[in-house]
């Protein structure tokens, strides 16, 4: 038996795959400011094993205070301008602010005019734009992990 699992580990390291290169983390808070719940979905699955990004540092943190990354889900209704303000204001430097979807890029497919405080970028500097109705996992796994390279310097 134990030449067996001799056997076995000197096959895994044969076949293992190369360290990851890519270090550090980011740490998101997401914040739904009207949404009709699609790009959560969509951001729900790239927790799943398929994307899997908390193995690349990628975590979605429950306090503003927590967080690098405040990422906004739907268009910004004006009850929501004031706390997503606020939110922004209780992160820490360096705080980037992330897009996602056309809601939040305000191409206005849900909303009211008179209810709608208008696009992110008019109310928060915004650093990182995710297009679609809904975007795919994919595309916002890539995404954010160009964010996550961007901010700690490694190349994709």
């Amino acid at each position: 038996m134990f030449l067996l699992l001799r056997q076995l580990q000197r096959l895994r390291r044969q076949i293992a795959l190369p360290p990851e290169e890519r270090r550090g983390s980011l740490a998101l808070r997401h914040v739904d400011t009207g949404s009709c719940n699609a790009c959560e979905h969509e951001l729900a699955a790239t927790a799943g094993p398929h994307y899997d990004l908390q193995r690349h540092g990628l975590n979605i943190v429950a306090s503003p205070r927590h967080a690098d990354v405040l990422l906004v889900t739907g268009p910004v209704t004006r009850r929501m301008a004031g706390p997503l303000r606020t939110a922004f204001d209780a992160m820490p430097e360096p705080r980037l602010v992330a897009a996602l979807g056309d809601c939040a890029l305000g191409c206005g497919v849900l909303g009211s005019r008179a209810e709608l405080a208008g696009p992110l970028e008019e109310i928060l500097p915004v650093a990182l734009r995710i297009p679609g109705c809904p975007p795919s996992p994919q595309a916002i796994a890539d995404a954010l992990l160009e964010l996550l390279a961007l901010h700690h310097g490694w190349t994709r």
